[in-house]
């Protein structure tokens, strides 16, 4: 009786065992095939490319590398000891350009007044089309005094959202091609998170389902929820040549890897104090409502109990 009772517990904890590994087997298999996640995520945000738009020498730098700037705050200086001429001469041009519209109006005036056997109809209509060259000739004058200002006005370049500065590559003494970045500035309200989807769990994810980022290395737990999904990636195997005919691959792997679509996440507001990095390794799960996941072939309990 006592070697049959060992006999029956040995069994019983060896098919306990067994048991339990097929469990956790099917758990693994459902996280793996049947579970929208995946590790492949990284953390975006816009970045702005600072370049001038007038050319010049820089004279001052007002930021360091990784400061962070509010919208409106002076980055760099360019000399404007140019532009203040320019603004100077295009003033000028104004007020010379008014005294001889002033002069051609007065002119045109004086003539419509005059009879007709002092003057002929031709002059009369000269004298005031010369008015209307004049008068073009004053805006003209204005538009480029204008623009001489703006210049001048832009020979400081400030930041255009709040955010921090990166890449700080200008220093004093550089010259400054106008259109060329020479800094760029990162978002602070901009974060957002891709996550790179086998294309197999696609159709498990709907636009506005809730979402869970976890950053790698690091107990914090984001949510968020699906923006968007791309609709095409580059197909690496099947480039087009200089006939703009398809050059297939005549190769076949018997291991085919998934493709790896981007589905874009919005992060909801951010707990307070934490610090986001544009490049960042995350988690991304995508956990779809209740209602909606019978029909996507998802089982919720399992997948629940896996990610917690």
């Amino acid at each position: 009786m006592k070697v049959f009772y060992r006999r029956f517990v040995r069994i019983s904890i060896t098919l306990s065992f067994v048991i339990v590994a097929l469990i956790l087997g099917h758990l693994l298999w459902v996280r793996y095939m049947d579970s929208p996640w995946t590790r492949d995520g990284r953390v975006r945000a816009d970045v702005v490319n600072i370049a001038p738009d007038v050319a010049g020498l820089v004279t001052a730098v007002m930021v360091k590398d990784n400061q962070f700037v509010r919208r409106g705050d002076s980055l760099f200086s360019i000399d404007a000891e140019h532009y203040r001429h320019a603004l100077a001469l295009a003033q000028a041009q104004v007020e010379e350009s008014k005294a001889f519209l002033e002069m051609k109006t007065q002119d045109a005036a004086r003539r419509a007044t005059l009879d007709d056997q002092v003057i002929s109809q031709e002059n009369r209509e000269d004298a005031r089309l010369l008015a209307a060259r004049a008068r073009a000739q004053y805006e003209a004058a204005l538009a480029r005094r204008d623009q001489a200002r703006l210049d001048l006005e832009r020979t400081t370049v400030r930041s255009p959202v709040d955010g921090w500065v990166s890449n700080l590559l200008v220093r004093p003494g550089d010259f400054a091609h106008a259109g060329t970045a020479q800094l760029a500035v990162i978002d602070r309200n901009s974060f957002w998170v891709y996550g790179y989807f086998e294309e197999n769990k696609i159709g498990l994810i709907r636009s506005g389902d809730p979402a869970e980022i976890r950053l790698l290395g690091s107990n914090q737990r984001l949510s968020g929820h699906v923006e968007s999904i791309a609709r095409g990636i580059t197909d690496r195997d099947n480039p087009s040549d200089v006939r703009l005919l398809a050059n297939v691959n005549p190769s076949f792997n018997w291991v085919r890897l998934a493709q790896r679509i981007p589905v874009r996440v919005s992060l909801d507001p951010l707990p307070a104090g934490l610090q986001l990095v544009a490049g960042m390794t995350c988690t991304v799960i995508v956990r779809p409502r209740t209602g909606e996941a019978k029909e996507r072939g998802l089982h919720m309990p399992v997948f629940r109990s896996v990610f917690g």
